[in-house]
């Protein structure tokens, strides 16, 4: 058995970042190329380079971690048995990457016994590496990191994500209607971005109706880390089967927990 401890996480993190960085050079080379695309079962789009960064950052994951299992956006699932799982998405916004803007980034967290213990969020357009370890906090690059304690309407700014499950529902809509009423700004950032924000203290709720896992697992640390909640839309724990987001920090959090569920 893998002790976990600091030394552990810290040589995690590392090969992380390594790892992201080699999918990095991938993806400028690639960017503003038009690779083909291709349309995958679940209707979201695929690209050489996705397929490509996933290869190179699971064999820098599994040559310093050989007996760990991998979970991947393009490739799936690989010794699920394994105590310590890695989370993959190369290219989370991939139609991001494919239209030519900035809001694309690399996903990599670390599964123990259905328990994230590190995450790494990279955003090589915006030259920012987001990261948090269990009992290390959060940093964005070597800056710590910490939810704001705003609370007050006229201080806070939310943001909204995927919404199109949320939207097709009279209820749920109208439950974000209340939320929203409840902050000075409303913004769409999506993606990594908002999470990022919200750790560092620059705004105070994300919510999303449409994700998967591997999009948030590194991202739903980094927000812990830095003092704020997270959980699905229900309020239930984040999990491999998680399709939701609500985070923010605490007091913002537990208010709009409270309306979408009454």
């Amino acid at each position: 058995m893998t002790e976990i401890d600091e030394q552990f996480l810290k040589s995690c993190i590392l090969t992380a970042k390594r790892a992201a960085k080699s999918a990095e050079q991938i993806m400028k080379h690639y960017y503003k190329c038009s690779p083909d695309v291709k349309i995958k079962s679940d209707l979201t789009p695929v690209t050489q380079a996705d397929l490509e960064c996933e290869q190179v950052i699971k064999q820098v994951l599994m040559n310093q971690f050989p007996d760990f299992g991998f979970y991947g956006e393009e490739t799936g699932q690989s010794d699920s048995q394994s105590e310590f799982i890695w989370l993959v998405d190369p290219i989370d916004g991939t139609k991001s990457f494919v239209r030519e803007y900035h809001f694309f980034s690399t996903q990599i967290a670390l599964m123990h016994k259905d328990e994230i213990i590190m995450g790494l969020s990279h955003a090589p357009m915006f030259a920012e590496t987001a990261w948090a370890a269990k009992g290390l906090g959060a940093f964005i690059d070597d800056t710590p990191l910490k939810v704001s304690d705003f609370s007050k309407p006229e201080d806070s700014c939310y943001s909204t994500g995927n919404l199109r499950s949320m939207a097709k529902v009279k209820t749920h809509w109208e439950k974000l209607r209340q939320i929203m009423s409840l902050c000075h700004k409303t913004r769409g950032y999506g993606d990594f971005y908002h999470y990022h924000l919200l750790a560092a203290g620059k705004l105070e709720l994300v919510i999303e109706s449409d994700v998967n896992i591997l999009d948030i697992a590194a991202l739903s640390l980094l927000v812990k880390e830095a003092g704020g909640k997270i959980s699905d839309l229900k309020g239930k724990p984040i999990g491999l089967e998680t399709t939701s987001i609500l985070a923010g920090n605490p007091a913002t959090y537990d208010k709009a927990l409270e309306i979408l569920n009454n």
